[in-house]
């Protein structure tokens, strides 16, 4: 082998390590982001949930609904903002990643938010648009809106991980350091039947 063939097969090994540690970096970079990703759509998504709980508490405070009705709301909304203010997200600032177990409560909130608005209740808030519980109705409904839309950002956000970190390259080269693997969100969301309509 000439003194030429040696250095053409030194250019090209240094050529392609070059390039795996870039494709390397690259892939560890994007899977950083990626959690980055999440970690601000869990945060978006909890505060969409506190709007949420308040808007409902607001409408339970409007005097627009009967008092059984009323106090079933407000109980379930009052649980909801406390679980937030007493239950953070993580214990660790470093990941947040995660929803500290509160999808029974926001579930609860939504089963509330059902029994509350049923076709009649809403109705009749809706006779008078400018009475505070038009105006409670309007913006339980906007924020129950974005609750969902939320959730399902940060659902396709946690897939997205999820499938970077299935990757060979990935595991292999432990890319993701020791980040935590988000999970999914999962609780009932589902708007009352006749706020949809």
């Amino acid at each position: 082998m000439t003194e030429i063939d040696v250095l053409q097969v030194a250019t090209m090994v240094a050529l392609v390590l070059l390039g795996a540690a870039w494709y390397l970096s690259y892939s560890a970079a994007r899977l950083d982001r990626l959690h980055a990703k999440v970690e601000g759509a869990v945060s978006a998504l909890d505060a969409q949930l506190v709007r949420r709980a308040e808007a409902s508490l607001e409408l339970a405070t409007s005097g627009a609904v009967d008092p059984a009705t009323s106090l079933l709301l407000a109980d379930a909304a009052s649980e909801a903002l406390e679980r937030h203010t007493h239950q953070p997200l993580s214990q660790d600032p470093l990941d947040g990643q995660t929803f500290a177990g509160r999808e029974d409560t926001e579930t609860n909130l939504t089963e509330a938010l059902r029994a509350v608005l049923t076709a009649e209740t809403v109705e009749a808030l809706r006779s008078d648009a400018e009475s505070p519980g038009a105006l409670g109705l309007a913006r339980v409904e906007s924020t129950a809106l974005r609750v969902q839309l939320a959730r399902r950002f940060h659902n396709d956000a946690v897939r997205e991980v999820r499938r970077v970190r299935r990757k060979a390259v990935v595991r292999v080269f432990r890319l993701a350091g020791h980040a935590a693997l988000p999970h999914r969100v999962d609780f009932d969301d589902d708007l009352p039947p006749a706020v949809v309509d």
